[in-house]
């Protein structure tokens, strides 16, 4: 669901540089920029951009979709640069066993809102 969902907001012959702003409030504006694009895969940065919050509190996420299957990725989340698929609980640095399911399911929360509620504008960088 969430390889749909991030098709339906990106341009459909995206480029390396391609952001696409989304907002959903006055406050609230989310940043998908395409990182590297190959045949089969793209990889990209979703970000939330709310000036009001500090950063540490900004979602941000490194997703990778791949085009052959229609599935997307999270690789990465926060701090995390490269989420494992389960960690042994516990752990060092305290993360969920499901983790990347967790990270996923709140990435396929925040696209459906965007696609409900908010507005969307293609740029190239």
């Amino acid at each position: 669901m969430n390889y749909m969902a991030l098709m339906k907001l990106l341009p459909q012959q995206a480029v390396v540089g391609d952001t696409v702003s989304i907002g959903i409030s006055e406050q609230v504006l989310f940043v998908l920029k395409v990182l590297e694009t190959a045949p089969y895969t793209w990889h990209l940065s979703v970000e939330q951009c709310t000036p009001s919050l500090p950063s540490f509190m900004r979602m941000k996420v490194k997703v990778r979709l791949y085009h052959d299957v229609r599935m997307a990725e999270v690789c990465a989340s926060q701090q995390i640069l490269t989420l494992r698929s389960s960690y042994h609980y516990p752990n060092a640095k305290m993360h969920h066993r499901n983790e990347k399911e967790q990270v996923n399911f709140f990435l396929a929360e925040w696209l459906k809102c965007c696609l409900q509620h908010g507005f969307s504008t293609v740029k190239q960088i």
